[in-house]
């Protein structure tokens, strides 16, 4: 047992826990009680902590307190372990999709995905660009617009890299870009113009902007992870598979997106590279790790940008800034050249301005390079049959649910009303067991494996090269042992029990995307950086299944709360079901209804010359 810790919980089996709604089974809310800390006081922690003796001492005081002692390292756990949250195929009842026939292009793909949705009533030239019919300009509009001669991707790349400029001058200061190479823009914006002057676009996605989260290979571009030392110490030789992917399709690559360093936090404050601003509000936070991403996303400066997700990276900042954002089953995108920082629950995602956009990245980067016993036929959603769709049962966990702000609480209560009026779906009522536990499991796993991932390069640096905050964090990812590893696989294989369970009698698992909306951006951290453990619980709250076990997960904006800051709601699948849950997150776009959008104060629109 460890120092200073409680007794130790001794979990039942798995097979013997109530599943149902009115289960004994105890809801904890996260304990935590330390208080925000920042500026000075981080840079201490952070000295105390890299002290051999007395920082093991607080480091053991501290896991005490968030009950890692109590639930994980010292439980007696009956399950053996299960060490990652891969899936084979399975043969699952999907309604409305289109079988993309394997060995297709990524270009191709595109092509079958637009077919997969509805025609837009409403033409780039016919649209308002503020007040309230204020739309995002997506994929297909700029593939209208440069068809048309309307403009050309080289014009949108010039005003790209004039918001660009603006957004990081002093005045804004929006930190929504790590590098930016206008040299490289301009000449894949060149390629692509000339694409449609011959009438030979490569894909519905030639000459559309996508941003990168700095923790994917993309050349010309180092990858930094958010520091400043890894790009040179890990040199980029070659695009990641859904990079390549995309510039397959004709897609013009916008630069690398701010990240939280190392993905080890929830803000997206990085004092390297400078804190990504809310485009909402730009004295709150973007939220992390893929802030860059969501925010470049969210300001019209792209329609798509990729980022990564090992806890909620880039569900949680989608849901903060108003955009959509998608982690597919784990193994259906491939992680070749994203950065090993969480082996087991790691993988690239998708931000997008709407789910049409969500749904034409993912048949651009879909990996289908492996054997079929191993990952299923790709299924694109018919998003024009989504009305048509009977039946869907999504389970709520009540006291889960209900543990968010009353804004979120309200407003995602009142989304999943709007389905069942319009569609006729029901809410079935169950329990998620352990879902504290689940979190700190995570937590173990994901800080383990970045530490190991990254020992080569500790070892032998110096930490003066490291944020305040993320000394802290690596000092704590490193006191954890091998049982604790080991504990943490095994709560994982309940969970997995839990869900596989959950999933026999529900299409999908409804949740708020975060416990709280956008909080302040405060001056303190911005050169230290941050650890406010209280708004982190609470947004990395609903996140944490679709990493731990592998499970595709979407979140949609759903509304906007009294400060007028977006609001998401998650809807978590079973292995595979991807086309599900586009339909699900497409019909809540559509129940919302595009009269109560809300324009970002920062925003640009690239198909007019402003």
């Amino acid at each position: 047992m460890g120092l200073f810790s409680t007794p130790a919980k001794v979990y039942k089996p798995a097979a013997e826990v109530d599943l149902g709604p009115d289960s004994g089974e105890h809801y904890i809310s996260p304990n935590v009680k330390a208080p925000r800390v920042a500026g000075f006081l981080v840079k201490m922690l952070a000295w105390v902590l890299e002290i051999p003796i007395l920082g093991w001492i607080v480091l053991s005081v501290l896991k005490r307190d968030n009950l890692i002692y109590k639930l994980v390292s010292d439980a007696e756990i009956p399950e053996p372990p299960l060490f990652t949250g891969t899936h084979t195929w399975q043969a699952i009842p999907e309604q409305q999709v289109s079988v993309t026939e394997p060995g297709l292009s990524p270009a191709e793909r595109v092509q079958a995905a637009v077919a997969c949705i509805p025609a837009d009533l409403e033409p780039p030239a016919a649209a308002l660009a503020d007040g309230p019919s204020f739309r995002r300009w997506t994929v297909r509009d700029f593939h209208r617009a440069y068809s048309s001669g309307q403009t050309t991707p080289v014009m949108v790349a010039r005003r790209f890299l004039a918001a660009v400029e603006e957004c990081s001058g002093p005045d804004l200061n929006m930190g929504l870009f790590i590098s930016c190479n206008p040299g490289d823009v301009l000449r894949q914006a060149d390629d692509s113009t000339r694409r449609y002057q011959q009438g030979a676009p490569l894909s519905a996605m030639d000459g559309v902007l996508v941003a990168v989260k700095d923790e994917i290979d993309c050349l010309p571009y180092p990858t930094t992870g958010g520091t400043r030392w890894l790009g040179s110490a890990r040199r980029c030789v070659a695009d990641a598979a859904c990079v390549a992917q995309l510039r397959a399709c004709g897609a013009v690559m916008a630069g690398k997106a701010n990240m939280h360093e190392l993905g080890a936090g929830t803000s997206g404050i990085n004092p390297h590279h400078g804190s990504t601003r809310n485009p909402y509000n730009v004295g709150r936070v973007s939220g992390g790790s893929s802030g860059g991403s969501a925010a470049a996303v969210c300001a019209g400066l792209c329609p798509v940008a990729l980022g990564a997700d090992g806890g909620g990276s880039v569900r949680m900042p989608a849901a903060l800034c108003g955009v959509v954002g998608f982690k597919p089953t784990a193994g259906r995108l491939s992680n070749s050249g994203l950065l090993p920082l969480n082996w087991t629950v790691g993988m690239p995602g998708i931000l997008a301005a709407t789910v049409e956009d969500t749904l034409i990245a993912y048949a651009a980067i879909a990996d289908q390079s492996k054997p079929s016993p191993l990952q299923p036929e790709l299924n694109l959603p018919m998003l024009t049959c989504t009305r048509s769709m009977p039946n869907i049962r999504l389970a709520k966990y009540a006291k889960w649910f209900d543990d968010s702000s009353e804004d979120i609480r309200s407003l995602c209560g009142k989304a999943l009303q709007m389905l069942r009026t319009h569609y006729g779906w029901e809410s079935v009522d169950v329990t998620v067991p352990e879902i504290e536990e689940m979190r700190l499991a995570h937590y173990v796993t994901m800080g383990s494996e970045c530490t190991a991932s990254l020992a080569k390069y500790l070892d032998n640096m110096d930490r003066s090269e490291i944020g305040w905050d993320v000394r802290i964090a690596l000092s704590a990812y490193g006191s954890f042992s091998s049982r604790d590893y080991l504990n943490s696989q095994r709560l994982r294989c309940r969970q997995m029990y839990f869900h596989e369970k959950i999933f026999e009698t529900a299409d999908a698992i409804v949740t708020p995307m975060t416990g709280v909306t956008a909080y302040a951006l405060q001056d303190d951290a911005l050169s230290t950086g941050e650890l406010d453990y209280i708004n982190g619980a609470a947004l990395v709250r609903y996140s944490i299944a679709g990493n731990f076990l592998g499970l595709p997960a979407i979140t949609v904006p759903v509304g906007y709360d009294r400060g007028g800051l977006p609001v998401g709601l998650q809807f978590i699948g079973r292995p595979w079901s991807e086309a599900m849950l586009l339909h699900l997150a497409y019909a809540m776009q559509e129940a919302c209804g595009k009269e109560h959008r809300k324009k970002p104060k920062v925003h640009y629109d690239l198909l007019r010359n402003q």
